[in-house]
This record gives structure tokens, sequence and C-alpha cells, in this order.
């Protein structure tokens, strides 16, 4: 009006118009079009001195979408143009709305710069950011199948109940994750990843140890399925600055349940989500399907069904390890035996196994744990891992009072665990005494039944990988993965075999540890006693017709 552009009288009219269609005044000004758009957004800049700007200019790759929440967004009608620092720069076409911008400071907690821009472009940039959001869900291939799976959550939290009960209006997020983990389940995958990245969002499978990505949900989402999978696994999540870690439960059926084990990752463009399936079968396959050759599985067997001593099993991350030391404790568990464990967490419930979870924040270490153990009346412990020298020393103490101690250790191969034990700071002698027998092992992919096919390799190449004269007899053929693989595998690979190492700690051994030997004493002992190093015992896998010669140089040293 003091510009000369409206009348009061039709001042008045927009005004009552706007109030009685629940608008704001500006809105229902352009929408008369009694003013231009341009001509409000300028007037308004110059009245309360806030820079203009046009929306046509911004690229939607670089709109700090879901900064503002997507309701408050459209009642507010004000929409994030870029953060610096503390601060927000928002775009809005009425700067007379101060409750507006006081919603959106409350909810962002950030200072807010206001930037006046056109009211029909806002309009239409705030669907194109919403329907972005919500619509984009809608088109996900879900499927057609029915995903009404069960999912059990320790949880009893007023917050969690309060975040199941927001997430309900997301029920294409819900029954995306449901199919996501279904998938992974049927792949036979052993991790899930949810990674956020600056202009998409993917999910990749580990597949016998290979990564591949499986979809590319909108990036949209990536709030909405990170909330969702910390509600499902018992996660604060309204936490997004710290890693936290939980477990969830996914009821397949009344005879299966599958665990998965949630740990969460702040990243620069949001939160990385990684899930390991823990499928509790796979602890109770038997030693016979775990692929250790029969003079190893007698010298494992042995060594476990001794009344006292230390068996150390080594090994990288996704290795096997605690798969082969369940498969140990399933064949321990019998009700004449107390076994306890601790583990960081306990990955798979056993029952008729005492497990308990260590938690270092509240004191519950390893060390804390064994020792509580030692007052229980235990027969059988089994250790997650051996980390400090407090924990070792408690491990051996057990092991040389009387009782049958089980741990992992993260070693090459197992004379250099025995090394590692006195760099830790174990005494020699403690080692020789304690330690009964050490386990090295990999996981190497399984060639398809269905389609391996045989190749044939040069000689010199053979014996360059390790392989002996006389064990090029003949006798055997060697294969190799079919290109492409088959509609049972992937990529001519399917399942994983292990390959290990079990070297018993003989007499000889105990005294070249006395006299502080070195791996390379203890590797040259081992072999006089022949036993296979990780290498040879690969290779003997290839002369079966598991595996490949290149799965195996990948997975072992020489």
């Amino acid at each position: 009006m003091q510009e000369k552009l409206l009348s009061e009288d039709e001042a008045n009219a927009i005004q009552t118009l706007a109030l009685s269609q629940q608008s704001t005044f500006v809105t229902q000004l352009v929408k008369s079009k009694k003013i231009s758009a341009i001509k409000v957004a300028e007037t308004a800049a110059n009245a309360f001195g806030f820079p203009l700007f046009d929306l046509d200019a911004l690229n939607i790759d670089y709109v700090p979408a879901k900064v503002i929440d997507s309701k408050l967004m459209q009642s507010s009608r004000v929409m994030s143009l870029q953060s610096r620092g503390n601060t927000l720069f928002v775009a809005l076409s009425d700067p007379t709305n101060l409750h507006a911008l006081d919603d959106v400071q409350f909810q962002v907690g950030m200072a807010l710069s206001p930037v006046v821009v056109e009211d029909d472009k806002l309009s239409k940039w705030i669907d194109k950011i919403v329907e972005s959001s919500d619509t984009s869900l809608k088109s996900m291939d879900i499927g057609d199948g029915d995903f009404d799976l069960d999912i059990e959550t320790d949880s009893s939290s007023a917050e969690a109940d309060a975040a199941t009960s927001a997430e309900v209006d997301d029920a294409p997020v819900v029954k995306y994750i449901q199919k996501i983990l279904l998938d992974a389940i049927n792949l036979g995958a052993s991790d899930i990843h949810f990674e956020p990245y600056e202009k998409f969002y993917r999910i990749r499978y580990r597949v016998d140890g290979i990564l591949k990505e499986v979809a590319q949900p909108p990036l949209a989402i990536k709030e909405k399925m990170a909330s969702r999978i910390k509600v499902i696994s018992s996660l604060d999540i309204a936490e997004k600055r710290v890693p936290q870690d939980g477990r969830m439960k996914l009821v397949l059926s009344k005879t299966r349940n599958i665990d998965f084990r949630v740990s969460t990752l702040p990243m620069i463009n949001g939160e990385k989500i990684v899930m390991r399936i823990l499928d509790p079968s796979s602890a109770t396959l038997g030693i016979e399907a775990l692929g250790y050759e029969p003079a190893q599985k007698e010298a494992l067997l042995s060594a476990v069904s001794r009344p006292y001593g230390l068996v150390l099993v080594t090994g990288p991350t996704g290795s096997g390890k605690t798969v082969s030391l369940y498969t140990c404790l399933n064949i321990l568990n019998n009700p004449g035996i107390n076994i306890s464990t601790a583990e960081d967490p306990a990955e798979i419930p056993l029952p008729g196994i005492n497990q308990v979870n260590v938690n270092d924040k509240q004191g519950l270490t390893f060390a804390a744990a064994l020792k509580a153990f030692l007052r229980q009346d235990p027969d059988v412990i089994m250790i997650g891992e051996i980390r400090d020298l407090e924990t070792a020393d408690m491990a051996i103490k057990a092991a040389s009072t009387g009782h049958m101690v089980l741990s992992t250790l993260h070693t090459n191969d197992a004379p250099s665990t025995l090394t590692r034990l006195m760099n830790m700071g174990v005494a020699p002698f403690n080692i020789a005494s304690a330690v009964s027998l050490i386990t090295a092992q990999r996981l190497a992919r399984r060639l398809c039944k269905h389609c391996k096919v045989p190749i044939d390799v040069p000689k010199e190449a053979l014996l360059s990988v390790g392989y002996t004269e006389a064990d090029l007899d003949g006798s055997w053929q060697l294969y190799g993965p079919k290109e492409g693989g088959c509609d049972m595998c992937n990529d001519g690979y399917k399942g994983r075999v292990g390959i290990y190492q079990v070297m018993p700690i003989s007499e000889e051994m105990s005294r070249i540890i006395m006299k502080n030997g070195n791996a390379i004493d203890i590797a040259d002992q081992a072999k006089r006693e022949g036993i296979s190093d990780l290498r040879k015992s690969g290779l003997l896998k290839v002369k079966q017709g598991l595996t490949s010669i290149a799965e195996v140089e990948s997975v072992t040293n020489e």
C-alpha cells in the first residue's frame, strides 16, 4: 500500500480471503495476480533489508532438503538453501511470518539468515522436495510378495515405542527394509551395508566375502531408513554424532530366527549402517562341514577334549573364527559341563551356554568377565578376543589351573601367534605350559559344483604357487570358475570353504618358546612335524576341486 501497488480495500479483501483459505497474505496476493510474484518479492526485500534470490538458479542436487522437516516446510513455507557453520540460509516469500521462522529455528537448532524469493517458485520447490521424499518411496521396486515378518527387539522404552508409532506413516520404508533383509538371507549374504553419499544412497551385500551393490534407493529416504533400522535395533534415534551398536531378531518361521548385529557410524553425508547377519544354524553345522582335513580335525578335537589348556583360533575379521569356536563349544556342550563365554557382543545365542556381553564403558571388560567366571565353577571358558596383557595373563592362568580356555587372536598364521603373545608381555614359560593348540584359518570361495570347468595351467605356474613335483603326478584335475557363472551361483562360486593351519604345541615347540624363539623358528619346527601351512592347505583344497588357485593365492601368504 505504501508503494501504491495496492489499495487498502484490495489489501483487506485479499487478507480476508487468505484467512478463510488458511493461506498467507503473500500467497493469496500472488494468486490474485494483482501484483506479480517478482514485484512482491522485490518490495518485501527492500522493505525488510533481506537479500533477493531467484530460485531458478538453484541446483536441486545441492539443496540440503532434509534439514527442515517436510511437514514443517509445508506449513511454514520456509525452505533451506545452504548451511554455513551454525547459520542456515532459508528462503521465504513473507518476511513478516515470524512465527514460522521461530518454529524452523527451534527445529534445526541453528541461526537463520532469511532470503526473500518469489512465492510461486517457492511453492514449486517445496512441492518438489516433499515429492522426492515421499512419492519416490512408492516407486521403489518392493515387489508383490508378502513381507509381513515379525521383528523382535529387546526394547520396551517409551522412546522406542514413540519412534515405532512415528514410523507407521513410512510403511513403504518398513516394507522395503524387510525386503532388503529377506533378499540378503536368501542370497546367503553375511553383511548388509547402507551407505549415504552426497548425491546417491546405495545398499551392498557381502556374499561369499565379496561386496556387491544391490540397490540405489532415493537419497531423500536415507534418514527414514536409518531411523527405522535404529528403532528395530533398540538404538537411540536422536543420537547421530557417535557410533552405536545394537541387535535385532528377524522371525522367519516358528523354527527359524535370524539375528542381526547392527553398527552405525556417523559420516559426512549421514549415518552408514552395517548389519551382520548371524544365522544360529551356522553354529550347529558340525565340524565335518567346516572343511578340516581328517588329521586337522583329529588334532582339534583332541585339544578341546582335554580337561585344561588354551586353544587359540586366529585369522583376520570375517575368516570364520566365531563359527569355529561355537562349533567346538557345541561339541563340548552337555549337561555335565559348565561353559561360560565373554563376547563383544555375543553373536549367536547357544542354549546351555552362559554368554556374557562385555561392556568396557561399564567396566565389564574381557579380563573382568574372566575373573568373575573363575568364581563360577567353570569347566570351559570362551573369551571373544585376547586384546591386552591383562586378558592374556588371566586366560593363561585359567588354562594352567584346570580349565579349558578357547579364544581368538588377530595374527597372520599359527606360529606368529606365539610371538604375538610374547610381544604382549606374556612370559615364555607361561605360553609353553598353557597353550595346547593354535589354529589359523581363512575362508576361500567354493567353486560352484554345477558349473565349474576344468582348466589347464602350465606346470611352471603350478610349481611357482607351491606345488611340488610329486604333487603334479597327473592324478587330479584342476578346476576354475565358469565365466559369468550359472543360475545357481555368483560368478562361478557358491559358498565358502575353510582353509586351516592346525598346530598342536609339541614338546620341541615348547623348548623353542622357552628359548625365546621367533615365529620363523616355530614355523620351521611345524614344517618338520608335517604341519601344513595355510598355502599348503589351500592347495590341497584346489587338488580336491573345491576352490581355485586364484582364490587360494588371494587369501593365503606364501
